[in-house]
């Protein structure tokens, strides 16, 4: 029999089958959410809050932990979506506001704009840019280094 998780704020259930990653069910569901790191539980892009049915997950392994220590925006009930398996019912997931450094493809095409939402660090979910600014030439300079230093410690995980 399938477990039912609801998605907020979007307002969307769905039925999954047990021992499913939380991931796969946000991706099902057309929510582009980034896999920076592969979904090895390395990074923020994935991260979401259980709202209800937190026991209904696996529990938390050391990885994930360590990748939660990381992340600015982490709460006590926040885990990787990549991480989480479903094993019960009632499960809420909320997925935090906010956009991924990685999901830009072009930042040199924000100078001049205002961010239309918070662009987040990859890594640790920080805000780099807070919506309603203008996005500066320097800013996209800082933008730019950043996304290099993620790409350079990812590809030095994948190593490990």
């Amino acid at each position: 029999m399938g477990k039912i998780v609801k998605i907020e704020p979007l307002h969307q259930e769905t039925v999954v089958n047990t021992n499913e990653d939380l991931l796969s069910i946000l991706l099902k569901n057309d929510l582009k959410v980034l896999q920076e790191c592969g979904a090895r539980g390395m990074c923020s892009t994935c991260h979401v809050y259980i709202k209800e049915g937190e026991e209904s997950l696996s529990p938390l392994n050391r990885r994930e932990k360590r990748s939660l220590e990381v992340i600015t925006t982490c709460r006590t009930n926040s885990r990787l979506a990549c991480q989480a398996r479903v094993l019960g019912d009632g499960v809420v997931v909320e997925i935090p506001a906010g956009m991924y450094l990685s999901a830009i493809d072009n930042v040199e095409d924000l100078i001049g704009r205002r961010a239309q939402e918070d662009i987040l660090h990859p890594i640790s979910g920080s805000v780099l840019v807070e919506a309603g600014k203008l996005i500066t030439r320097s800013m996209i300079t800082q933008l730019k280094e950043t996304q290099g230093k993620v790409e350079e410690y990812l590809a030095k995980s994948q190593e490990v």
